[in-house]
């Protein structure tokens, strides 16, 4: 089977006028102009196939929407390929657009002045879709988001948290073979956070949507994503299992040692970087070649109380993969 997406050498340049400074500059600007490319994406490829949930990181500036908006037919690419279901998206072909959905979190496709069920019915009529199967999807929805008593409410009156789970259903009305995410949990609270992560992971697994999704919220990446692809200054450095770039990445370990009496005068640092320090807790950060024979010291010669071992965040750990490319 082919895979769902495919992407070959897929590079996007955009072209800026620079503009020389004062009257003169102005004036030459007429006669000869400057140009400045710039490379959003730069010759990315990496393939997914039907039902995989792929998580799509880098820093701001990286290329990531520029990557969802070629592979959705909003961007024309400056060179290269990409089929999605079998369809090159920039030919924006009616029967593409009936099977994808985009949703970009900080971006409306609702209508800010009308009840969301009106936004949905609108959304229906565009689509073609049957008034018992729209409204079959909108009751199955709307029961997983709990925004049932939602759907007469204005947009606008709406917290940022119903708002994108009515987003969400506006998306999937069409029962969409490929999802693109871009940022879903934006500016949500915790609690609307855990509920849209728990809908995505359940119905995208449930319906074998192929989806791609970019966040900066690592805990979105952990619990919804299997597989990552790293893009960084336009171009993919990393492209497999999180759990790889985690033991790969991950040279250290977090210790945190609890001791109700107080520690006695201890060096902390001679076994790795000390992160926080109180008159009962120490948490030390410690090579992961180290923590074994460290933990047996500092529990033989403390006495503590209680302890942990944890691994280092994963957001550390991508930050610092940022960091040491940029470097």
């Amino acid at each position: 089977m082919p895979p769902t997406i495919e992407v070959r050498q897929l590079t996007k340049v955009y072209r800026t006028y620079q503009k020389e400074a004062g009257f003169w500059g102005a004036l030459r600007g007429l006669v000869h102009r400057r140009y400045k490319e710039t490379a959003a994406a730069k010759e990315v490829s990496f393939s997914v196939t039907e039902g995989e949930l792929v998580g799509f990181l880098g820093p701001n500036g990286a290329g990531k929407t520029t990557v969802l908006k070629m592979l959705s037919g909003l961007l024309y690419p400056t060179s290269g390929a990409a089929t999605v279901l079998g369809f090159t998206p920039w030919q924006r072909r009616n029967d593409f657009k009936r099977q994808f959905a985009l949703v970009l979190g900080q971006k409306n496709q609702l209508w800010w002045d009308l009840p969301a069920a009106e936004s949905l019915e609108l959304n229906r009529v565009i689509y073609g879709i049957d008034p018992a199967a729209a409204q079959h999807t909108i009751d199955e929805l709307t029961e997983l988001l709990d925004v049932r008593d939602k759907l007469d409410v204005m947009v606008r009156e709406l917290s940022l948290g119903e708002r994108m789970k009515m987003e969400l259903i506006a998306a999937l009305l069409h029962r969409p073979r490929v999802l693109f995410l871009d940022e879903p949990t934006i500016g949500l609270d915790v609690v609307s956070q855990k509920k849209v992560r728990e809908f995505l992971r359940d119905y995208t697994a449930r319906n074998r949507i192929t989806t791609l999704l970019t966040s900066h919220y690592m805990q979105d990446i952990e619990e919804l994503c299997d597989r990552v692809i790293i893009i960084d200054h336009g171009q993919v450095f990393f492209d497999g299992a999180l759990q790889d770039i985690i033991d790969r990445l991950a040279t250290h370990k977090m210790m945190t040692l609890t001791r109700r009496k107080g520690f006695p005068e201890t060096d902390f640092a001679a076994y790795g970087e000390v992160l926080e320090r109180n008159e009962s807790e120490v948490k030390l950060k410690i090579p992961r070649s180290r923590i074994v024979a460290a933990s047996q010291d500092l529990i033989a010669a403390l006495k503590v109380d209680d302890f942990t071992v944890e691994d280092v965040p994963i957001e550390e750990i991508i930050r610092e993969v940022f960091l040491t490319r940029r470097a």
